[in-house]
C-alpha cells in the first residue's frame, strides 16, 4: 500500500515537473531568437563599419541593437531557467509531502503493529495459550465478529469449548497478526 502511494507520488511529480517546465518554453524560443538576431547584426556591423567616413555612424546603431537583442536573449535564458527551478520546487514538493505525511502516520501504526506482534508471539507456544487470546478476542473484538463465532461466546469460554476458543483466538491471533499454533 505505502509502495504504491509513493509510486502514485513520484508519477504525479513527474507530471508536474513536465507541465510546469512546459511554460519555460517561451522563455526558450525567446533566448534561441534573441540569439540569433544579435549574431545576425554583429555579423551585419562589421560590413557597415567598413563604409567610409559614415561607417562608425551606421555601425554603432547596429550594434546597439545587437546589445538589446542579447540582453533580451538572456532575459528568456533567466525566464526559462527560473521556471525550470520553479518545475523542480512543485515536483518535489508533490512528490515529498504527500509521501512525508502518509510515513508519520504509517510507520507509527506499524511500529505498533509489529510490537504487539512480537509481544503475543511470546504467549503463543502451544495450544493451551489460546485460552488467553480468546479472552483478549472477547475484550477486543466486535460483537459482530464474535456473534458469528458463537451465540454465547462467554459461556463457551467458560465451559472450556476447544473448537470456539479455537476460533476465538484465531480471530484475535489474526489481528496482531499471527497464526495460531499446530
Amino acid at each position: 500500500m505505502l509502495v504504491g502511494w509513493v509510486w502514485v507520488c513520484v508519477e504525479l511529480g513527474l507530471l508536474v515537473y513536465r507541465i510546469t517546465n512546459a511554460l519555460g518554453t517561451p522563455g526558450r524560443k525567446a533566448a534561441e531568437a534573441g540569439d540569433g538576431l544579435a549574431g545576425d547584426l554583429r555579423r551585419m556591423s562589421e560590413p557597415i563599419g567598413k563604409v567610409p567616413v559614415v561607417g562608425d555612424q551606421l555601425r554603432s546603431p547596429v550594434d546597439g541593437a545587437a546589445g538589446a537583442a542579447g540582453r533580451l536573449a538572456q532575459a528568456g535564458r533567466d525566464q526559462a531557467h527560473a521556471v525550470e527551478q520553479l518545475a523542480y520546487v512543485l515536483a518535489g514538493v508533490t512528490i515529498c509531502l504527500p509521501i512525508l505525511f502518509a510515513l508519520l502516520i504509517w510507520l507509527p501504526r506499524r511500529i505498533r503493529f509489529s510490537r504487539r506482534a512480537t509481544a503475543a508471539q511470546k504467549f503463543i507456544d502451544n495450544a493451551a495459550d489460546l485460552d488467553l487470546f480468546a479472552l483478549r478476542a472477547m475484550a477486543n473484538q466486535p460483537m459482530h465478529k464474535l456473534a458469528k463465532i458463537s451465540d454465547d461466546p462467554v459461556a463457551a469460554w467458560r465451559d472450556g469449548d476447544t473448537a470456539i476458543i479455537a476460533e476465538l483466538a484465531s480471530l484475535e491471533l489474526r489481528t496482531t497478526g499471527l497464526r495460531p499454533p499446530a
